[in-house]
């Protein structure tokens, strides 16, 4: 495998890695970013800048702690032992992951599934079942006129959230998004066959075709924005329809970006080759990542943009 890497012999003996303060740098960025975001949700002139500096600050640490972990791979320090551990830790942080997009897809069920039905006096059979309250009264005295449909289109106060004209349809842009990350997903996992059969030129152009398709993704998603936001009015404020739209979608749009990111700095190490057929777990990681953001895509798809 010499076309790919200088091989690097592992140790034996290297099992837990250096103290590090980026754990502590990567706590403070996160703090402010998502500190920056609620001052932006409640009309502070300072939650953008904060925000910008709690991004920066993440920059930072990635390039700072990956940089260091890939300085120790690169002169041997890693192990069995560490690439198992390595691999744990990846599985645990996809986890979370799931764990985080459930919340806004919890979010997004419970309203369509109890509060909307509940609102609009037309409970669902689980809400009869188990007795809960259905919203007959709210439904009479505040909001007789609201009608339980999904999309939302009529908030039940639409003088104070005045709701959207329409909503994105599933069988444009989204599907086109679709299909491109479905091909992405196809062309990772071709770059990492080039990996097992040590096939430089397959990996490199399976990578940069991921990133470009990457890249186009993210490029439709901001025209569907300007779209949703210049023609269609829907907005974070456009009641709970554009609340979890925007939520989800973007959320997982920053995954995107994330995962562009990773795939690039991947890229430049295969061109420099810090790679071997036996030592890439560094590729098989963002590999799982990008799968990972392929696979909620698909939910978001369906059940935002088609159900």
């Amino acid at each position: 495998m010499s076309n790919l890497s200088k091989k690097y012999k592992p140790v034996d003996y290297y099992f837990i890695a250096e103290p590090s303060f980026w754990p502590f740098i990567g706590c403070l960025g996160l703090f402010c970013t998502v500190f920056g975001l609620v001052q932006t949700l409640h009309d502070s002139s300072m939650g953008p800048y904060i925000i910008i500096l709690g991004i920066a600050i993440l920059l930072t640490t990635m390039f700072g702690w990956f940089g260091r972990v890939i300085n120790e791979s690169l002169h041997g320090l890693h192990s069995t032992q560490m690439d198992r551990t390595y691999r744990w830790g990846m599985l645990w942080f996809i986890v979370s992951e799931i764990s985080l997009f459930g919340i806004f897809f919890f979010a997004l069920f419970y309203t369509r599934v109890f509060t909307i039905p509940e609102l609009g006096a037309h409970p669902s059979n689980l809400t009869e079942v188990l007795r809960f309250y259905e919203g007959v009264a709210t439904h009479k005295y505040l909001w007789p006129n609201f009608k339980t449909v999904w999309p939302l289109l009529v908030n039940p106060n639409p003088q104070l959230y005045p709701g959207p004209k329409q909503v994105i349809g599933a069988w444009g842009v989204p599907a086109l998004n679709t299909l491109i990350l479905l091909t992405s997903a196809l062309t990772v996992t071709w770059a990492h066959w080039g990996f097992k059969k040590g096939n430089r030129k397959q990996i490199i152009s399976g990578l940069i075709i991921t990133i470009i398709l990457g890249i186009i993704f993210e490029c439709c998603q901001a025209g569907e924005y300007t779209e949703a936001y210049k023609e269609f009015h829907l907005t974070l404020a456009s009641g709970i329809y554009g609340t979890t739209f925007f939520s989800l979608t973007g959320l997982h749009a920053m995954h995107v970006s994330i995962g562009v990111i990773m795939l690039s700095v991947i890229l430049v190490r295969c061109l420099k080759g810090h790679f071997l057929p036996e030592h890439h777990f560094a590729f098989e990681a963002v590999s799982w990542y990008w799968h990972f953001v392929d696979v909620v895509w698909l939910f978001l798809f369906v059940f935002v943009y088609w159900l």
